[in-house]
């Protein structure tokens, strides 16, 4: 009977890498398609209208007149922010939920960078990237800490949080530092 031949140490050490990587992977794409918490509003109203899901799909041309270089781009319609490098390349794009008060589209950078706090909803959130102002309302990108959705904007409260899940919090707070350029379009 013939003796099974044995494979080197490195190749048993490579195919458990290779699928430890594809179990991970695997992973976090089912984690990526499953549900995501809602938050819950402090002062819940009535009278709110419900925010749109951001949505997955992802479209790939970064909005025409959006200017050059390495810059965060907001678009107001499609609710969508694309982090685009020196070299033009979109390293990442995603949905957002706007606040009720959003900023005019034009060139903006960002101001400042806060780690976390309490949003006006009463929501802990973190990654604040503040880089416009409208109607004395600062506006700012962050995510829940919870990683879940914010709840309806109360009726005739102004806010201007730009939520967003928070894995794109995360990318986006790693990308955007202070004086970042943030051109928004409509």
């Amino acid at each position: 009977m013939p003796v099974p031949a044995r494979l080197p140490s490195w190749a048993w050490v490579t195919g458990l890498t290779v699928g430890a990587i594809a179990a991970v992977t695997v992973l976090g794409v089912q984690a990526d398609r499953g549900s995501h918490p809602t938050a819950t509003s402090a002062k819940p109203s009535s009278t709110a209208s419900a925010q749109p899901t951001p949505t997955a799909s992802a479209p790939a041309k970064v909005p025409d007149g959006s200017g050059t270089g390495r810059r965060v781009v907001y678009s107001l319609g499609e609710k969508r922010v694309w982090l685009v490098d020196a070299s033009e390349a979109t390293r990442r794009t995603f949905t957002v939920w706007p606040g009720s008060v959003s900023p005019d589209p034009g060139s903006y950078t960002v101001s400042s960078r806060n780690a976390a706090t309490t949003g006006s909803d009463g929501v802990q959130i973190e990654h604040i990237m503040y880089f416009a102002a409208k109607d004395g309302v600062s506006v700012a990108f962050s995510n829940a800490v919870d990683g879940s959705s914010p709840p309806p904007a109360a009726s005739g409260g102004k806010t201007g949080g730009v939520r967003m899940k928070k894995a794109d919090g995360t990318a986006l707070w790693a990308f955007g530092t202070v004086g970042t350029t943030v051109t928004v379009v409509k």
